[in-house]
């Protein structure tokens, strides 16, 4: 299936403009020069559907790739990040590697949200990848939240919960580097529209952390580049 029929663009130019949004944290308006400078002229409002568009699919179609092997020691923490003008919480977990095991987009900070995050980080790990120790910060919602998952079985039962501050520094650290990318954007104006580009600002970093290197091949950017271009059909180099 075509999944670029009816775009008036080869799949590799958008495909190319939604990795580079995502990694480097340009405007639609510098990729859009980026782009006339090799000889596609395209307006920003396109490369904004693009990236709302295909980059949930990317996320997902490599989730397959990114959600395995994954560390025993889990650190897990949330940042804020600005909406329509109104701070959300964005939450993210990584292992002791600091490789990222998922993330979750809230308008809240609730027992609610932090049950459905770390449901979610649990969802289709195997057996031997389930945490045996879980850190958080000081907020009483992940210990409601996890006590809960253990009752349903979605969660071991062993698994320790910790809170020590200073473990979780790593995790702060990283926080730091996804809004990097975020900071130069314009803004988000929905919850729908952050959370399409977040997705890919996280596959983005997890290629730079090298967590999808062993299906790289060897081939540093070009094997990202492959990589991803496979998911969508597209075998041209």
């Amino acid at each position: 299936m075509n999944q670029f029929k009816w775009r008036h663009f080869q799949g590799e130019f958008i495909l190319w403009a939604v990795r580079w949004y995502c990694k480097y944290g340009v405007s639609y308006r510098e990729l859009a020069d980026m782009l006339t400078e090799r000889g596609v002229k395209v307006d920003h409002t396109t490369i904004f559907r693009w990236v709302q568009r295909y980059a949930p699919q990317m996320e997902k179609k490599l989730r397959w790739y990114y959600k395995r092997n994954h560390g025993l020691n889990w650190k897990v923490d949330e940042t804020y990040i600005k909406v329509k003008g109104k701070w959300v919480y964005l939450y993210r977990a990584i292992d002791a590697r600091g490789h990222t095991i998922d993330f979750y987009l809230s308008t809240t900070r609730s027992k609610s949200a932090a049950q459905i995050f770390l449901g979610k980080c649990l969802k289709g790990e195997r057996a031997d990848s389930l945490p045996e120790k879980i850190n958080t910060d000081k907020n009483q919602s992940y210990g409601a939240a996890l006590d809960s998952l253990k009752k349903k079985g979605k969660c071991p039962s062993d698994t320790e919960h910790r809170q020590i501050k200073y473990l979780n520094n790593a995790i702060e650290g990283d926080h730091a580097k996804v809004k990097r990318i975020i900071r130069p954007m314009t803004g988000f104006k929905s919850m729908k529209t952050a959370y399409a580009t977040i997705k890919g600002i996280e596959v983005m970093n997890m290629f730079r952390k090298g967590q999808l290197d062993i299906w790289k091949h060897g081939e540093g950017v070009m094997g990202e580049v492959r990589l991803v271009n496979k998911q969508f059909g597209i075998y041209s180099f």
